[in-house]
């Protein structure tokens, strides 16, 4: 990781809640933004902020995730994503975010994340293809 990363740092990243963000199985009518896809946009919003300080050899991995989604937004709106780095602990980087629309906060969620040598993760991925192959899958 290049310096300059720390605890307290934060970020804001602006999304539209389009329609593929929102849930539709109450009806076109009732559509808002859908769990899955905050927790998705928030990860971004993480690895995006996190990746601004790696090399070109590194990425990071998302390792858990806890939400509060709190309200609705509806269809169209913006949500402002607000990561705040709460730890770096070795390759652990913890973040809490907020999730807030134009009237409300709807969601405030942890994070963490496991920054990666591309190299050791291709090398343990082409280990694990192995053992699945030998598996006979």
């Amino acid at each position: 990781m290049k310096p300059g990363f720390t605890v307290g740092m934060k970020k804001t990243a602006r999304i539209t809640v389009d329609t593929d963000r929102t849930i539709g199985f109450m009806g076109d009518a009732l559509r808002v933004y859908a769990t899955p896809m905050m927790v998705r946009d928030v990860e971004i919003t993480c690895k995006d902020f996190l990746g601004e300080f790696l090399s070109a050899e590194e990425n990071s991995v998302g390792a858990r995730v806890e939400i509060d989604h709190l309200g609705p937004t509806l269809r169209d709106m913006w949500v402002d994503i607000t990561a705040t780095v709460t730890a770096i602990e070795g390759r652990r980087v913890n973040f809490e975010v907020e999730v807030r629309d134009a009237l409300d906060t709807v969601g405030k969620v942890k994070h963490t994340r496991f920054i990666v040598e591309l190299a050791k993760q291709k090398e343990r991925l082409e280990a694990k293809a192995a053992k699945l192959a030998a598996l006979g899958h």
